[in-house]
């Protein structure tokens, strides 16, 4: 949240049985009335009960299928905003992680329970790959190997279908790494090597989509003509 930095649930933990709630599984919301709760405590902090001036940033898996982008938008509204900006997870780890000049851009996000690969050309989504498996499923023992292969695997299916070159380039420029996965340096030094190339990180990788998230919520803040009736702060 502009000049508040990141809100989490006031609440955590307290789900029907005493147990933390987990309404969203693989990129997707599985409980809609936990998820509305848990977003419901989170903009009671954020923005308290006046929300007619608020803008909310949703960033899904890039693979998100449109049932259940209508499904995380239906949510949102019910939380009295004004604006609902939609965008993919990827878009927002290049906002906050990637260069600033042009051109194709990998970014590769690795998380708890999806590991996607993402082939962004001209800020535009151009080619994807997700697995449904992340770290949490992971043997220990074995992580950094499976992960590495994981995800050489779908940057080898999207070079193959690549006819433009735009892979190669991108590879070039140092593909952004998000998501828990890109903490570990046993993970991230081995697909550089792999990959013969550099890699670009975050200063905290675990939270890069959400700071992406963040960034582009300020710009559209800073680019939103402020009501003549209205001299509250945007949020």
């Amino acid at each position: 949240m502009p000049g508040r930095g990141l809100l989490l649930d006031p609440f955590p933990g307290s789900g029907l049985h005493g147990g933390a709630e987990r309404p969203v599984r693989r990129g997707r919301i599985v409980d809609p009335e936990s998820c509305g709760r848990l977003l419901g405590r989170i903009a009671d902090a954020a923005l308290g009960p006046d929300r007619s001036d608020s803008v909310i940033v949703l960033s899904h898996p890039v693979l998100a299928g449109a049932e259940h982008r209508t499904a995380a938008r239906a949510l949102l509204a019910g939380l009295g905003t004004t604006r609902v900006v939609v965008l993919s997870s990827a878009r927002a780890a290049a906002a906050y992680a990637g260069p600033r000049e042009t051109g194709p851009l990998l970014v590769v996000d690795m998380g708890a329970e999806l590991t996607e690969v993402t082939l962004l050309v001209g800020g535009l989504v151009a080619d994807a790959r997700q697995a449904e498996s992340g770290l949490d499923d992971l043997d220990p023992a074995t992580l950094p190997t499976v992960l590495v292969r994981t995800v050489l695997d779908m940057i080898t299916s999207m070079w193959r279908h690549d006819r433009h070159g735009a892979i190669r380039g991108a590879l070039r420029k140092g593909p952004v790494l998000a998501g828990g996965g890109a903490l570990r340096s046993d993970v991230t030094g081995q697909l550089a090597r792999c990959l013969g190339t550099r890699v670009r990180l975050a200063d905290d990788p675990s939270t890069t989509v959400v700071r992406g998230a963040g960034q582009i919520l300020s710009s559209v803040l800073r680019h939103r003509p402020t009501p003549p009736e209205r001299s509250g702060r945007p949020r």
